[in-house]
């Protein structure tokens, strides 16, 4: 269980370094000022983040009751 929650700290860690991956949003944030990058990476980990939750939730539910069985 601990070698889990290392994982998910490390994950939750390195989120907030993630950079723009898609070359739309490389172009558009190469244009604008720094705080305005930030503010474009911020709102791509903000919009992947209720996804991201639900399906580590659905994934996490999965294996509790795997681990029961």
């Amino acid at each position: 269980m601990r070698k889990y929650l290392l994982i998910i700290l490390l994950c939750v860690l390195v989120v907030p370094v993630v950079n723009a991956q898609c070359s739309v949003c490389t172009k558009t944030a190469a244009g604008l000022d720094d705080k305005s990058a930030k503010g474009l990476n911020g709102g791509i980990i903000y919009l992947a983040f209720i996804p991201l939750t639900i399906m580590g939730s659905l994934g996490y539910i999965w294996w509790r009751y795997n681990k029961n069985a």
